[in-house]
């Protein structure tokens, strides 16, 4: 059971598909592990075993009659923000607390017309009043940090080997650092984001983009093209194909880096694991250079200055989630000075293939204590170009640092070639040690 939950949704796949391993054996054993790792992470809050089970007894029969997906039998788990047909989503929102769905996003539809297997919805944000606090797995005293927390800290622990999040700000990049695990954030149009919850005005909000987490790159790919594309709903995706990840010249590529800018003061740590990630590629053979994009240090404001423009709650009505705050004039500002932004980024990144950053100021925290900024992330919401996530290193407290690497718009090959380059030179995922785990096992950073 311990070498199914800690292989690679690819890994599975093929180990279905080739039926050395059947889809129920490996269910039964995600299934087992999260009831030995979720009393002490509380990070899946709706667990849907039986008709996982039943579901997994349906493609052991469908493969033996030559049906088979990308993800035929492989389950993975969906946030409490992303809509699954028959499950609360609630978006740990008491107000919705009965909240459960008839239809589900086309995300999770996409995955089981793959052949993956919903487990269960994980939580969101690090606590919220319907069902508590996650933990990080690394240190159950530490936050997951963002609101895909449940997604990362599952995923890491070896509960689930594939999971669906959001990401307006960092909430995809920030627990997958915090967690040590990989996550997408694809370029934004490139995945619908129909069915979330709360609703996504796409027009509204160019920032929020649904992405995979998983422990390893190669499941982030795997996942990407599956998500990707029209659902004729969601107007803003546009069908731009898709290049294969696995023909990028890593070697080729120009990269631009920064660990420091007035908005950003890393830890030390956190700063040499990035320069060990350029580094990384500079022994590859690509061109390196240190270099900040023009009007980084704005993302913060333009971003704060979004927060205070209401949203709908309703997909057809206006129904504003709070006081307006701006006025007409100061919105109009906001969107030139957006623009304005945007206009100065893709200008830089025509020199360059990708950029490499940290993802935020600091490691995981404990609970309670403040995490820091995450002026890395903001700016490429903002832009809405893909970022993946992947470890790269371990502070000192024994917590995961990870890296960020930002592609050029539609280039989500490039990001995550460079980012499964990393995490073959870096280590990657490294498994945690939980306090019913065989203490035999090597963990790096237990501190329970």
């Amino acid at each position: 059971m311990d070498t199914l939950t800690r292989a690679s949704a690819t890994t599975l796949a093929r180990l279905i598909r080739e039926r050395e391993v059947s889809a129920v054996e490996v269910v039964q054993a995600h299934l087992h592990r999260i009831a030995q790792v979720n009393p002490h992470l509380n990070a899946i809050v709706q667990l849907a075993a039986e008709a996982a089970l039943t579901t997994a007894d349906a493609a052991d029969a469908e493969l033996k009659r030559g049906v088979v997906g990308p993800l035929h039998g492989v389950p993975f788990t969906v946030k409490d923000w992303i809509d699954v047909a028959g499950l609360p989503c609630t978006g740990g929102d008491p107000r919705f607390r009965t909240r459960i769905p008839a239809e589900e996003a086309p995300v999770v539809i996409r995955m089981r017309r793959a052949g993956a297997i919903v487990l269960g919805k994980t939580n969101v944000m690090v606590e919220n009043p319907i069902y508590g606090r996650t933990n990080n797995p690394y240190d159950l005293a530490y936050s997951p940090c963002g609101s895909s927390s449940g997604e990362a800290a599952l995923i890491a622990a070896g509960g689930s080997p594939l999971g669906l999040g959001s990401d307006s700000g960092g909430s995809i990049r920030q627990p997958a650092h915090a967690c040590g695990i990989a996550g997408l954030k694809p370029t934004t149009g490139r995945v619908p984001v129909t069915g979330h919850f709360p609703f996504i005005s796409a027009l509204n909000d160019p920032r929020t983009t649904i992405g995979p987490l998983a422990r390893h790159v190669e499941d982030l790919a795997l996942a990407l093209p599956v998500l990707s594309g029209v659902d004729w709903r969601d107007a803003s995706v546009i069908p731009v194909p898709l290049a294969d990840w696995r023909g990028v010249d890593v070697g080729s590529l120009r990269v631009a880096y920064y660990t420091h800018h007035a908005e950003a003061e890393p830890t030390p740590e956190t700063a040499v694991t990035c320069r060990r990630a350029v580094q990384t590629l500079a022994d590859c053979g690509a061109r390196v250079a240190e270099v900040l994009p023009p009007r980084i240090e704005e993302a913060y404001t333009i971003t704060r200055h979004y927060w205070q423009r209401p949203e709908s709650l309703s997909v057809e009505t206006w129904a504003p989630d709070g006081a307006v705050q701006l006025s007409s004039e100061a919105v109009e500002r906001h969107l030139f000075e957006w623009d304005r932004f945007r206009r100065a980024l893709i200008g830089f990144i025509a020199d360059y293939d990708v950029i490499l950053t940290p993802v935020a100021e600091l490691p995981a925290r404990p609970h309670g204590a403040d995490e820091g900024r995450i002026p890395y992330t903001l700016p490429y919401s903002l832009t809405g170009w893909p970022c993946v996530v992947v470890r790269g290193g371990t502070s000192p407290e024994g917590m995961p640092i990870g890296v960020q690497v930002v592609g050029r718009p539609w280039h989500d090959h490039v990001a995550l070639a460079v980012a499964g380059t990393l995490e073959q030179a870096l280590g990657g995922w490294q498994p945690p040690q939980l306090p019913d785990d065989d203490p035999g096992q090597p963990s790096p950073g237990r501190r329970i």
